[in-house]
């Protein structure tokens, strides 16, 4: 994840990140009326600028998104799950560029139905590997059960994004590429990953969101134990129980 790092050495990648952050924070926060779990989450049609961002922009999108998302915080209810909704969306952002460069698919083109399967593959795992970070979190502190959050999290993003994001990128996709905006363009040459790595790491991912999904669920509704005597919000099962597959994805993230 070095490129999340470098970035802020390149100007017109953090002027990227900030341009994603303010259009994301900008969407987010006229919904805030809408809550699903007040203080928590709302209805969500901004959730596709993350992952249309990121196939723009690459990590500038990652760093976009949390930001803007706790910008939007300060309108809905900022507090120490702010924390993981920043992680959570950092993770929103980064996932999609990521995985498809993995994939080798070049531009994404939602015309053609390998391009539309990838962008709905990509944002599958971008949705559950945010609603895996929240969920454990939330979890973690005692506030919300993962099996409400998470699943919550995961059908929000999930849905919104693969819907709207193939229209956006009809729409926006070829102007950034005439002005030279794209990551590549702005960033440099990109170093590929080897075929190997690029599905060791694609896979790692899978599992670790899967896995990470059915674990929180089984574990913060009582389907799994693992520490007797544990808090009615099951806090510890979940914390512990969760945290291997968030580090497969992370693991495997490293790897691409």
């Amino acid at each position: 994840m070095r490129d999340a790092i470098v970035l802020w050495t390149n100007t017109r990648m953090v002027v990227l990140a900030a341009i994603s952050g303010s259009l994301y924070a900008a969407i987010l926060i006229p919904f805030k009326i809408l809550p699903i779990i007040p203080g928590v989450t709302e209805l969500r049609p901004a959730n596709a600028i993350p992952v249309l961002c990121s196939l723009l922009f690459g990590p500038a999108a990652a760093w976009g998104a949390a930001i803007g998302n706790t910008i939007g915080d300060f309108f809905g209810g900022i507090g120490p799950g702010s924390i993981f909704g920043f992680a959570g969306n950092f993770l929103y952002g980064y996932v999609p560029y990521k995985v498809w460069r993995a994939l080798g698919l070049g531009d994404p083109n939602p015309r053609s139905p390998v391009h539309l399967a990838g962008l709905t593959f990509v944002t599958l795992l971008a949705s559950a590997t945010c609603a895996v970070t929240i969920g454990w979190g939330l979890n973690l502190f005692g506030f919300v059960p993962f099996a409400a959050l998470g699943n919550i999290i995961l059908v929000n993003n999930f849905v919104t994004a693969a819907i709207l994001t193939p229209i956006l990128l009809l729409a926006i996709f070829p102007r950034v590429r005439r002005a030279k905006l794209l990551y590549p363009d702005v960033a440099g040459p990109l170093a590929e990953p080897s075929r190997a790595r690029a599905i060791a790491g694609i896979l790692l991912i899978i599992v670790g969101v899967g896995g990470g999904m059915v674990a929180g669920n089984l574990l913060s509704s009582g389907g799994l134990t693992l520490f007797a005597g544990d808090s009615p919000t099951r806090s510890l099962d979940v914390g512990v129980g969760v945290l291997p597959f968030l580090a497969l994805v992370l693991l495997g993230l490293a790897l691409l």
